[in-house]
């Protein structure tokens, strides 16, 4: 489901003298459907940009991204937008939402992009929700009001909405006290089961031993562990 052939970064300096910064090459993986990848590595290795270029955030300079049919390398925006609402979801470690949208709509959102019923999205958006224990008397509001805690929960719960083909997970159990990270542990779980191929960062290393499959260390594509 996901393909990553020979992909190479590159940064380019321009308030110093347009200097160019190699920060990964070379990078070849694939994710199966149904099974969880984890990008492994120290600080600075790559993991985000990485995980960046997957959703097409960061353009490669050389190499191939495929995402279903899609080469992500290739592709205009326009065709990213479609892959990212129909293939691709992308949990992030920060909430970042439209001010003053109630939290119900927040989650429910991306099953309505779909083409989801509006009292499916909804029915689906308050099981998450009560799974991930949000108090219902915080639905009717912005989550922009909440808690760090709570917002990564509202984050996690718009992110596993939709049942996606592919996600991507950037350090999804951090921060959580432990009923709430098995919560997500089984939501990861659940994705597997229905057959989503999965790219993740995790530093919790229980949680990287339970849900992902292989470890994939970034740090052997960044050009100066490459020498």
């Amino acid at each position: 489901m996901i393909e990553i052939t020979n992909v190479s970064k590159t940064f380019t300096l321009h308030n110093q003298g347009a200097a160019v910064i190699e920060v990964l090459t070379g990078v070849t993986l694939s994710v199966r459907p149904g099974e969880c990848v984890a990008l492994t590595g120290a600080s600075g290795a790559g993991k985000s940009t990485l995980m960046r270029m997957i959703y097409g955030n960061y353009r490669a300079q050389a190499g191939s991204i495929r995402i279903g049919g899609t080469d992500l390398v290739q592709a205009e925006p326009r065709e990213i937008i479609c892959l990212r609402r129909d293939q691709l979801g992308y949990v992030s470690q920060f909430l970042r939402v439209v001010p003053r949208v109630p939290t119900l709509e927040v989650v429910a959102e991306p099953l309505r992009a779909v083409g989801v019923s509006a009292a499916e999205a909804e029915a689906r958006a308050r099981a998450l929700l009560e799974r991930l224990n949000i108090p219902e008397r915080l639905w009717a509001l912005s989550p922009t009001t909440f808690s760090g805690g709570e917002q990564q929960r509202v984050n996690i719960a718009r992110g596993f909405a939709h049942r996606y083909p592919a996600m991507l997970l950037d350090e999804p159990t951090a921060s959580l006290d432990a009923a709430n990270r098995e919560v997500v542990l089984s939501l990861i779980e659940d994705a597997k089961a229905r057959g989503a191929a999965i790219v993740g960062i995790f530093h919790d290393e229980a949680a990287r031993a339970r849900v992902c499959d292989r470890e994939i260390d970034v740090g052997r594509f960044t050009p100066a562990r490459a020498a």
